[in-house]
């Protein structure tokens, strides 16, 4: 039975210190927040946090962040959270920066069985330095190495209780690569249903890739940054 009672017991018997963690979402969007917060709650440590970014200060992975647990981080973008700068600056905080779509291919090709693959993003770069270069067609392309994730943690909008998703919107974001990606894959689902519910033809992620699913917590979905004016007054017929 795939379907858990809670986020705490379909990590059970998952978590570990010192694992890889992959988490979908994109800020605050498609996060899987009931999740991370019962990774929080298991008190484990020194985990290597795999995501496009880490959330805010106080929201979605910056819980983490704030609570010691997080020994290095692998993402894209990390410019909303001031404590994990702090971490960052002071060498408590290990960080490896990944051009965004890079990340998303690696995370790709660790799900499809890809050990690495060659990209021409970040030749001439820090990005580069370390790793293997080499000459396609009379361009220069770095090596890049696939991500597989002890654990990944995802949010969907349905599920099935055989472990289908179906995302909504740009909360799809990074979740279908992280899914894939992961030994373990946990999700998380607003709307859960029985086999058969789901259109085949709408199934993103197919149910083989989950191990653990989890119904989520109606939650108000926070926002990273609001940019709002004020509406004009309606235009009054001549």
């Amino acid at each position: 039975m795939k379907l858990q009672t809670s986020a705490a017991a379909a990590l059970a018997g998952v978590l570990q210190d010192g694992i890889t963690v992959a988490v979908g979402g994109f800020g605050l969007s498609g996060i899987p927040a009931d999740l991370i917060e019962a990774v929080r709650d298991s008190g484990v440590r020194d985990l290597t946090v795999v995501s496009n970014n880490m959330g805010v200060d106080g929201k979605g992975l910056g819980i983490l962040i704030e609570s010691g647990q997080v020994r290095k981080v692998i993402a894209s973008y990390v410019g909303e959270n001031k404590l994990f700068a702090e971490q960052y600056l002071a060498g408590r905080l290990e960080v490896e920066f990944t051009p965004q779509g890079t990340l998303a291919e690696r995370l790709r090709a660790g799900g499809a069985g890809i050990p690495a693959f060659y990209t021409r993003t970040g030749v001439g770069t820090l990005v580069a330095e370390g790793k293997p270069l080499e000459d396609f067609d009379g361009a220069t392309y770095v090596r890049e190495l696939a991500i597989r994730a002890d654990v990944a943690l995802v949010h969907a909008h349905t599920a099935d209780t055989d472990g289908n998703l179906v995302y909504r919107y740009t909360a799809r974001n990074f979740n279908p690569v992280v899914a894939t990606a992961g030994l373990v894959t946990i999700a998380e689902a607003e709307v859960v249903v029985e086999p058969g519910a789901l259109d085949p033809n709408h199934v993103v992620t197919p149910g083989v890739f989950v191990q653990h699913l989890v119904q989520a917590a109606n939650r108000v979905k926070d926002i990273e940054q609001r940019t709002v004016r004020t509406r004009a007054a309606a235009a009054v017929p001549a």
